[in-house]
């Protein structure tokens, strides 16, 4: 079966885009974040250790720590991208900030292809703030606008250096970046 992999920073729209592309293919939709414990962001009903992890660490000790969570988490992914391609069954669009371009770039699967959303570092805090919410917080949100920033930016490098696709948001409506999504596959095939 295909698997489409939709990668990105927070709130670049991954979650919305990859449930539309499943919608239209039939397939089934996943997120990472559903793979493994997330600690979430750093406002709303967070537990306390969350926000102090915010609001101590620098923004580089922040992506470190994303990072290794990440590489810790990417075993399950990689073995769930390759029971779904080589399986019966629905395709599968799965999407996070999981997905580094480095270990995709890496993989071996057939009938897999994947896509990192960007959005402009604007768009970025505006879609943050909105969903944050609570003055009371703002130092920690913040901080975690920073991290979202930065790791967009090596993201990016990634991609790039890798000859990834990427696609820009834009402000572009949500079925807009569905068709191209899906009208320019980029393929992972070896």
């Amino acid at each position: 079966m295909r698997v489409v992999l939709i990668g990105g920073t927070s709130h670049t729209g991954k979650s919305t885009v990859a449930q539309a592309v499943a919608e239209r293919l039939g397939f089934t939709y996943r997120s990472t974040d559903l793979l493994a414990r997330h600690p979430g962001r750093p406002w709303g009903k967070v537990p306390p250790h969350v926000v102090e992890h915010y609001e101590t660490l620098a923004v580089d000790e922040l992506i470190r720590s994303v990072l290794d969570h990440y590489e810790r988490l990417w075993p399950r992914i990689e073995a769930l991208i390759t029971e779904r391609a080589e399986g019966d069954g629905p395709g599968l669009v799965l999407e996070g900030s999981a997905l580094w371009p480095d270990r995709v770039a890496g993989l071996s699967v057939p009938r897999t292809e994947a896509v990192w959303l960007t959005a402009d570092d604007a768009v970025l805090g505006a879609r943050v703030r909105e969903s944050a919410r609570e003055e009371e917080r703002r130092h920690p949100v913040d901080k975690f606008l920073a991290r979202s920033v930065r790791y967009q930016q090596l993201m990016v490098e990634s991609v790039d250096a890798h000859g990834l696709c990427r696609i820009d948001t834009g402000g572009r409506p949500v079925a807009e970046l569905v068709d191209v999504i899906l009208e320019r596959p980029c393929r992972q095939d070896p």
